[in-house]
């Protein structure tokens, strides 16, 4: 018996739901704007579908494409931004590589030594690959966190060493103006993971769809990743 589409005992084709969930991804939409679209094309869907959509498929298609995922380099550059959830601001812990792509993500409430503990971990057990430099700023959650996970990288604290992950932090700030509120922890975590991973696509992190340009690569990997769930 061949497995369960994860698509199974939805009524919309997954050709509509993942076209959906990538507009969402990809663009600096609202739910209603996706809602729109798609009654624009004659698709009549509830932006509490559209929602729903996103918080499902959106862990499922990253999975899918872990195994064409290109190792990340050797220097992370690690850093925390904020993000208002509920009305509350948390901290979104991130890393990219000296490449540009994004390693991990991580929402928590603290920033503290835990939630280092936890980014890294994540990270570190995610991707198998251990970094030989990373550079923080100067907080001082960092080192204890980093003896005991990596202690053979270099901890490199610098002005300006970070800029590329502060630069990148604004790519993430930009998609998130457009919404309409992150609504729990869970959500924002999806979210912030989803814009990571159409980010990477878009650079070309994956060994999907690298013979077009970015402006169809994404489409492409989407539309291929939806018979792989």
């Amino acid at each position: 018996m061949p497995p369960k589409s994860a698509f199974a005992g939805f009524r919309f084709p997954p050709e509509v739901i993942v076209v959906a969930v990538r507009w969402y991804l990809r663009y600096n939409l609202s739910y209603r704007d996706v809602e729109e679209l798609l009654v624009e094309r004659g698709v009549e869907v509830d932006h509490v579908a559209v929602y729903r959509w996103v918080r499902r498929f959106t862990p499922l298609l990253t999975d899918a494409a872990r195994f064409a995922r290109h190792s990340p380099g050797d220097r992370w550059l690690v850093d925390e931004t904020y993000v208002k959830v509920n009305g509350v601001w948390r901290y979104v812990h991130r890393a990219v590589d000296q490449h540009g792509q994004v390693i991990d993500v991580l929402v928590s409430a603290r920033r503290d030594a835990d939630a280092a503990r936890r980014f890294f971990h994540r990270a570190l057990s995610t991707l198998k690959v251990t970094p030989s430099e990373v550079v923080t700023d100067a907080a001082a959650v960092y080192p204890g966190v980093l003896d005991e996970l990596v202690p053979s990288a270099w901890h490199h604290v610098e002005q300006y060493a970070n800029n590329p992950i502060e630069a990148d932090h604004s790519r993430l700030k930009h998609r998130l103006r457009s919404m309409r509120g992150l609504r729990t922890d869970a959500t924002a975590q999806v979210i912030i993971a989803g814009h990571a991973f159409v980010q990477n696509l878009r650079r070309g992190h994956y060994e999907l769809a690298v013979d077009l340009p970015p402006t169809r690569r994404v489409a492409a990997v989407f539309a291929e990743l939806a018979h792989a769930i």
